[in-house]
């Protein structure tokens, strides 16, 4: 029969089952390419700042991603802890996104405003001196290192060509926003503007801390 002349064919079937998972993958993917709700910037959502943009480079590069999720589905369990569920205008100017699905910390999606600097900054340099349970690493390096803002610039200038609204003006002052910011600073910075600028409805205050 044929599917059994399939099953012996190797290649064959290899071929088909490629085949098969491509068209399954466009069927999702470019319907969603066509949609102006998955493109277009939620209210209030602006490009980062370019302190902000740097305290998430550094967000990336130390690995936060790993431990936290930027992503609230909608189920109650998960909108009753952390706020409104995510929105996809919401992430239109992350590049790349930082949803995840690995949550040894809590959800970050709405973090901002719910600790003040000095909080973060604590909990940075010894997370268990603001939560004892914690098994969050310390990052004290952090607050000795700067943060490059000839790299912050050429960055933003990438971004812009991605189509992020950057004007000159915003590119040619990173430089001089970020000079003599830690990547600590930045980081907190980013940190605090997590959920913050999108005006659908606000979120609820996040239940414990790390």
């Amino acid at each position: 029969m044929l599917h059994e002349k399939l099953e012996k064919n190797t290649a064959l079937m290899a071929v088909l089952i490629v085949v098969a998972i491509s068209f399954g993958g466009l069927v999702q993917i470019v319907p969603l390419m066509f949609k102006g709700a998955i493109v277009e910037p939620a209210d209030g959502v602006e490009p980062y700042s370019a302190i902000r943009l740097a305290g998430r480079d550094v967000y990336i590069a130390e690995g936060c991603y790993n431990c936290h999720s930027q992503q609230i589905r909608p189920f109650r369990s998960e909108t009753e802890r952390y706020g409104h569920y995510s929105v996809a205008g919401e992430f239109v100017y992350d590049h790349p996104f930082q949803w995840g699905s690995k949550r040894t910390g809590p959800d970050l999606a709405r973090v901002g405003g719910i600790y003040s600097d000095d909080w973060h900054y604590l909990h940075m340099i010894d997370p268990r001196a603001v939560v004892p349970e914690s098994n969050m690493p310390a990052y004290p390096w952090l607050e000795h290192r700067y943060v490059d803002g000839q790299a912050i610039e050429q960055r933003m200038r990438a971004l812009r060509r991605l189509g992020h609204p950057y004007t000159d003006e915003q590119i040619e002052n990173a430089s001089s926003e970020v000079a003599g910011v830690t990547e600590l600073e930045a980081l907190i910075a980013y940190l605090q503007g997590l959920g913050t600028e999108w005006t659908g409805q606000r979120p609820g205050a996040q239940a414990g801390g790390e």
